[in-house]
């Protein structure tokens, strides 16, 4: 298998060169280092030379956490004595080419990031299996495949329908009882109702735009098809998929459904053309009571968008999860990448630093300075992200299901199913046309 990885690689590497740039690839939810709708620096901060004794090098995919990243390199060498060199890349670095590059010149760090099934693909063999470390079992976001966890979460996104706390509260509506499609189809007649009193536009911020915002109903959406309501480790629904293209055709009704009620109650102004920009200032300018997006919208809402939301009350947020079943209670979490260990690197001393960058000291950095929200059960620092503690709750009630869209066939989102979405929010499907719209685009992806 190494050899058939390295032949792949030889050939990419003729392409690329050694240092390949330009747009790399992402799917969805944040890869790579960036997230969706979201900005990052350009460039590369590179760390030193390759690994060896008593150093070690990691490739990291957010250059926007550089500095903090080389914080805990100082207070590990401090600590331990061991060098760790950390290169940052981002923006329009191709770093799965660079590192391809690397591997040919004999360059390859002993920790570097993957983005998903696709990344770790490159790799297959090559990386080093952390089962029996003891943070695998402190967290529900590693990345683990038939050989075993080889990816190291350091950060966790979440998929649910976003609300603000003070719309529902001055509402009269509890969100912990909006566990199924009744439920969620009364409060969003009561918010309806009540526009005027509440002050909003429109009941959800949903956008359908198929050519810019495929991702988020093609993938983050329709995720919840896949994923909710599920163990984080049931893959019934993404197997059918991969099964050419197979779907659960209650299922997915049920979803369609559901789907209409966000078409229904949806800002008509943002529904079919809207953007991402809109859609997040929007809510954070408290015109809307739910919005379908990630928690990831949480540093939009902070940052560029952050006179806004001080002007709105700065309010507090949670999530439900699209209960478009009854007793769906998960929402889904994922680390957005990971890092993985080079086995024929420094492993033992990368695996050390890793397993301290779960650790008190290490999380607190990575929480408090880096704005990350811990995937670590056992971690007690808490970000100042919006959704943060909203997600360490789901997490410590193990209410999360998982992202297993992310093994969807490539291009279904973009190509196929966003317009499809798209199409129903404009009216020219009902909830049976979106359903049977659906098998078929997706049967013809998997043909192709």
């Amino acid at each position: 298998m190494k050899r058939k990885v390295i032949a792949v690689l030889l050939a990419s590497t003729m392409a690329l060169g050694l240092v390949a740039c330009g747009g790399g690839s992402s799917d969805g939810g944040s890869e790579g280092g960036t997230t969706e709708g979201g900005t990052e620096e350009s460039g590369s901060s590179e760390g030193g030379s390759s690994a060896s004794g008593d150093t070690i090098r990691l490739v990291n995919g957010k250059i926007e956490i550089d500095a903090q990243l080389k914080k805990l390199a100082e207070m590990y060498k401090e600590e331990t004595g061991v060098t760790v060199e950390i290169e940052s890349m981002g923006g329009g670095i191709d770093i799965q080419g660079t590192l391809k590059g690397y591997y040919q010149a004999n360059n390859m760090p002993d920790i570097f990031v993957n983005g998903g099934a696709t990344d770790f693909s490159n790799w297959e063999g090559m990386l080093e299996d952390m089962s029996g470390e003891a943070w695998a079992s402190d967290t529900d976001a590693a990345y683990v495949d038939e050989h075993g966890t080889i990816g190291f979460p350091y950060t966790v996104e979440a998929v649910g329908l976003a609300y603000n706390t003070g719309i529902l509260e001055k509402a009269g509506i509890d969100p912990a009882t909006l566990t199924g499609p009744d439920a969620i189809k009364t409060a969003f007649e009561t918010l309806d109702a009540k526009k005027a009193e509440l002050g909003i536009d429109a009941v959800v911020g949903y956008c359908a735009e198929a050519t810019n915002l495929y991702w988020s109903t093609g993938n983050h959406l329709f995720a919840n098809y896949i994923d909710g309501g599920l163990k984080r480790d049931d893959t019934t629904y993404i197997d059918m998929l991969n099964d050419g293209g197979k779907v659960d055709e209650a299922r997915l009704t049920d979803f369609a459904e559901f789907v209409g009620l966000l078409n229904q109650y949806s800002d008509p102004a943002l529904l079919v053309s809207g953007t991402y920009d809109q859609q997040i200032l929007n809510f954070a300018s408290g015109k809307y009571a739910f919005v379908t997006q990630g928690s990831w919208i949480g540093a939009t809402m902070t940052t560029a968008d952050a006179e806004a939301y001080a002007a709105a009350g700065n309010f507090e947020v949670g999530m439900i999860p699209y209960a478009f079943q009854d007793g769906m209670d998960t929402i889904l979490t994922n680390s957005p990448s990971w890092w993985a260990v080079f086995s024929d690197g420094n492993k033992d001393a990368a695996k050390a630093f890793l397993q301290w960058c779960s650790e008190d000291k290490a999380q607190q950095v990575l929480v408090e300075e880096a704005g990350f929200i811990s995937p670590f059960k056992s971690c007690t620092y808490v970000a100042s992200d919006p959704f943060a503690q909203t997600i360490i709750d789901y997490q410590n009630a193990d209410k999360t299901s998982g992202w297993h869209w992310l093994n969807m066939k490539e291009g279904l989102a973009q190509n196929y199913t966003g317009q499809v979405f798209n199409d129903y929010a404009a009216g020219r499907l009902d909830a049976a046309g979106f359903v049977k719209t659906m098998q078929q685009v997706i049967q013809a992806c998997y043909a192709n």
